[in-house]
């Protein structure tokens, strides 16, 4: 099974196979992928995110696109310390025609304030940055997401536009040092 890891954190990248088991039921995922299941306290919000995600963006395109899965699925955010899952991050597709890959992400609330989105972003945006195609990352947030706007600062995202409150932030993958 493929996965990156930061420290604390496993980031584990669900097959098709796993996310058909991921909408049946989580602690059926989790255990098939050897995880202690989680009792992740979701807000509502995500959860219905997380059910449009699987129905009409990770089912299909990991279907569609099996060779490219990574950018199309959800990664499991694994504390190695417990085993259990603490999250999930994703792209929101395989970069477009400018080399930009979108990225998002939901923190079980549980595990608010811990540090673990600041050290997933930094390992998921480290990964992505070793496709040579990856020339920027962004993400969408709401300006009223105040601790989604200190992440992107601490990860050294820049505020490039605002869609009335709707937030764009940019990582460009930094030029080499000769």
């Amino acid at each position: 099974m493929f996965f990156i890891e930061s420290e604390r954190l496993k980031l584990i990248p669900l097959t098709h196979q796993q996310l058909l088991l991921l909408k049946q039921d989580r602690a059926l995922m989790e255990i098939a992928i050897g995880l202690t299941p989680s009792s992740m306290l979701v807000d509502p919000l995500y959860n219905n995110e997380i059910t449009d995600a699987l129905d009409n963006f990770w089912l299909p395109n990991t279907r569609a696109y099996p060779d490219k899965y990574l950018w199309y699925t959800d990664w499991e955010l694994v504390l190695k310390s417990t085993n259990t899952s603490v999250g999930g991050m994703g792209f929101a597709g395989y970069p477009n025609e400018n080399g930009e890959a979108e990225i998002g992400y939901m923190i079980d609330g549980n595990h608010h304030n811990k540090g673990f989105a600041t050290e997933a972003f930094r390992t998921m945006t480290a990964w992505a940055f070793t496709h040579p195609f990856v020339k920027a990352i962004i993400v969408h947030t709401y300006a009223d997401n105040l601790p989604s706007c200190r992440l992107m600062d601490k990860c050294g995202f820049e505020q490039v536009e605002d869609l009335e409150g709707l937030l764009t932030y940019r990582l460009n993958r930094k030029p080499p040092i000769w």
